[in-house]
């Protein structure tokens, strides 16, 4: 079962399609692997093992639409962050949602169940997803699986940690600055945000922090990646807002020729003050050099709008407000107000700046990304194909490097750190990260590369491309 359980995604469903696994023998292992590895790293914070067995005899008995469903008995672990499950916990990395019923499933959820995926349980997450760490105070620090001093990322570190660490093919994320970009550069993963509108928030919400949020996947594989998003994208009745199309199925364009492109690469952010880091720098120019013997047209430069110094600014309203705006529904959903020492030291900064503002300062902060958006995207008009960047500003950093009781220390090492991906955020543009690089100690260094609006399908040909000429050693799995 090892050697199956160590295939992705993609081959454990041909694995059970072809007969050579069970449903039920295929999710057995994923949980034993679970009960194995997470002791050490804290990625899994909810277990609904029980369920997931019943759920996986039943598709291993079924005779409906089911049985063929692309991805039929596969385990997945779902971000405790969106991704709500009807009847599962739900805590957003904090205990101030405790008790609240989560009474239907997420339009993503409920895709990826009636595709055949088996939910075993949710993964760890910083209280509100509101930093590059998971390290919450309720549930405590994920670790990262190839060296336990050090943080996995953050807002998706337990999902990347648990893929990482072989636990399961793949598991939900989302990112609203970096959170799925950031935990795939610091363990290894592929890591795709999609367009914004890409993929549903419904039917609890339209949009997530004004639209710079968005769910997606940390996978082992390219395909995987390409897959997954297949499954869950799409517009659903009452979104505010949809993708432009892509031509066809993402899973297709895995293996395409993506010809011959124009890539722009910037190692250091040109924004003054933003310090830069030796190893990240050197991941894009290895993977510059290997655009260009993979046939591309690679030169220096990016979007001038990157040295915007106003840009985290008013990214922080937009969060801020949004994390104030979400303390105070919960206080509603439960009856009774969040009280400020109810949150960690970080969010009552947030909510503290968030009720201090006015409706109008909001209103101007996100006309500002509005018109921050458009400079941005601009200059893929001078006929760029893709940007390539680092995933971090940072190789991975210890835990407890972003201070919990000290939040101006933290909020002043994220920035760096999240200055090549909030930005991308902002424009609501498609970017991945994939691990190309290592640290001489062995702790991965993800690059990003960045596609115009709604291009997933060219980032998908590229990423491709570039893992089979670089296959990606996922040394995090036991062997």
């Amino acid at each position: 079962m090892d050697a199956v359980l160590g295939l992705d995604a993609t081959g454990q469903a041909r694995a059970v399609r072809d007969g050579q696994v069970s449903p039920l023998e295929l999710v057995e292992a994923a949980i034993a692997a679970v009960e194995e590895r997470d002791g050490g790293l804290n990625a899994v914070v909810h277990r609904r093992f029980e369920r997931a067995l019943d759920e996986a005899r039943a598709l291993g008995r079924a005779r409906d639409g089911r049985a063929d469903a692309p991805f039929r008995g596969v385990p997945i672990l779902l971000k405790d962050l969106g991704w709500r499950q009807a009847g599962e916990p739900y805590h957003a990395g904090s205990r101030v949602r405790e008790g609240i019923p989560v009474e239907e499933d997420g339009y993503g959820v409920r895709r990826l169940r009636a595709a055949g995926f088996v939910i075993l349980g949710r993964t760890n997450t910083p209280e509100f997803g509101s930093t590059i760490t998971t390290e919450p105070t309720a549930f405590g620090p994920t670790r990262n699986p190839y060296d336990p001093r050090y943080s996995a990322g953050g807002s998706s570190g337990g999902s990347a940690a648990a893929v990482a660490a072989g636990m399961t093919a793949l598991a939900t994320a989302s990112d609203g600055g970096g959170s799925i970009r950031v935990p795939a550069s610091f363990c290894g993963l592929v890591g795709l945000k999609p367009s914004r509108g890409r993929l549903s928030l419904g039917p609890n919400a339209g949009e997530g922090w004004n639209g710079l949020s968005c769910p997606g996947f940390v996978t082992r594989t390219v395909r995987d990646t390409a897959a997954a998003l297949d499954v869950v994208a799409g517009f659903e009745p009452g979104d505010p807002y949809a993708a432009p199309p892509l031509p066809g199925p993402l899973a297709a364009e895995v293996g395409r020729e993506p010809g011959r492109l124009r890539v722009g690469f910037v190692t250091r952010h040109p924004r003054e003050g933003v310090p830069g880091e030796p190893e990240p720098a050197q991941a894009v120019l290895r993977a510059a050099a290997l655009l260009e013997s993979l046939g591309h047209d690679v030169a220096p430069g990016g979007p001038p709008a990157l040295a915007d110094p106003d840009f985290p600014h008013h990214f922080g309203v937009i969060v801020s407000d949004n994390i104030a705006a979400q303390v105070e529904a919960i206080g509603r959903l439960r009856g009774r107000p969040v009280e400020m020492e109810e949150l960690e030291p970080r969010n009552q900064a947030m909510v503290a700046a968030g009720r201090a503002r006015s409706a109008a300062d909001h209103i101007l902060a996100a006309q500002w990304i509005d018109a921050f958006r458009r400079r941005l995207v601009s200059w893929w008009r001078d006929g760029h194909d893709l940007l390539l960047m680092p995933s971090a500003g940072t190789a991975p950093f210890p835990l407890g490097w972003i201070p919990p009781d000290d939040p101006a220390t933290g909020f002043a090492r994220s920035a760096p750190v999240l200055a090549f991906t909030s930005p991308v955020n902002a424009s609501g543009q498609p970017a991945v990260s994939l691990p190309l690089h290592r640290t001489a100690s062995g702790l991965p260094v993800g690059v990003q590369l960045v596609a115009a609006p709604g291009r997933e399908d060219v980032l998908v040909r590229v990423a491709a491309q570039i893992e089979r000429a670089a296959p990606f050693e996922h040394a995090a799995m036991p062997r």
